[in-house]
């Protein structure tokens, strides 16, 4: 099992009290979870989020080893607050794929292994890699490469695809994409990278999620209870970003009011001023890790 992203800075920015309750929004294999739920005592409590049938069923057998004191919910954590009516302690969000859903083939995000086109976070959604690859007009697939890749290839990338078609799996699509931008590009670091991620980040809208998702949690925090998310890239981030600097900065206009309204105080304050990064060990023993980013606030 792979171990999890800034696994001790994350649950350390938690400041776990022993009765709290917490939210892990993105439970993958538990990683996280595990580590929480060992610091909980009989009152606190942990609950999860996953969309992966088989990430809620594993992460279910590890965590019943450790305690009761858990319920995990299959659905996306964009339903959060439809699971959760109580205010909590603290909720982390561990964005992106999980390992073990890139290490399997069979769901089609790896350009590594050969698979179907597939993509799919929770197998219960219609759209796959395979329609947008194979359906999706030339400009909105190249306004995807661009946007959610940024992809500056994007336009001979896309191009290729459509002359391509049909394309039906990952190896096929890695190969299209290889074939459709310069030598140089290809020696500097594999092309793939950003176009596999534009395309899974279509199939399961994860920047539109992402932003009503962090909203949300906010609000289930008690008073000084903490948000912490890792990030994977600089879309990702700088969402995170935005939306922490709203929540703990004062809106200009309280300034000038001798009595400020509660929407436009500060909500929040920064635990971190700079984001967290992976030390230089940890990148050694999980690359994956080289672009993760936590960020942590605490509410007011």
């Amino acid at each position: 099992m792979h171990k999890s992203v800034l696994l001790e800075e994350s649950i350390n920015g938690l400041n776990i009290k022993k009765n709290g309750k917490y939210i892990d929004a993105t439970l993958g294999y538990a990683g996280h979870s595990k580590e929480i739920l060992k610091r909980l005592e009989t009152e606190g409590f942990l609950f999860a989020f996953d969309q992966d049938e088989t990430a809620v069923k594993k992460s279910d057998e590890l965590l019943s080893k450790i305690s009761t004191n858990y319920k995990i919910f299959h659905t996306n954590f964009k339903n959060m607050k439809e699971f959760i009516k109580e205010p909590v302690d603290g909720i982390l969000f561990d964005l992106g794929v999980s390992s073990p859903e890139l290490d399997d083939a069979s769901r089609g995000f790896s350009f590594h292994k050969d698979g179907p086109l597939d993509m799919r976070m929770d197998k219960r959604n219609k759209l796959t890699a395979y329609d947008v690859v194979n359906n999706y007009s030339l400009q909105d697939l190249t306004n995807i490469l661009y946007t959610y890749g940024e992809e500056k290839n994007a336009k001979s990338i896309a191009k290729g695809i459509e002359k391509n078609r049909p394309i039906k799996t990952t190896l096929e699509l890695a190969e299209v994409i290889k074939q459709n931008v310069k030598e140089s590009y290809r020696n500097k670091a594999n092309p793939c990278r950003k176009t596999f991620q534009a395309i899974r980040i279509e199939v399961n809208d994860e920047l539109k999620v992402l932003e009503l998702a962090l909203k949300d949690a906010f609000d289930l925090l008690k008073p000084g209870g903490r948000l912490c998310v890792i990030s994977f890239h600089s879309l990702e981030d700088r969402i995170v970003k935005t939306i922490f600097k709203e929540l703990t900065t004062e809106s200009t206009l309280a300034k000038k009011l001798p009595v400020v309204p509660e929407e436009l105080k500060q909500k929040a304050i920064n635990i971190t001023k700079k984001p967290i990064i992976p030390s230089e060990n940890e990148i050694n023993i999980n690359n994956r890790s080289r672009s993760a980013k936590l960020r942590i606030i605490e509410k007011i």
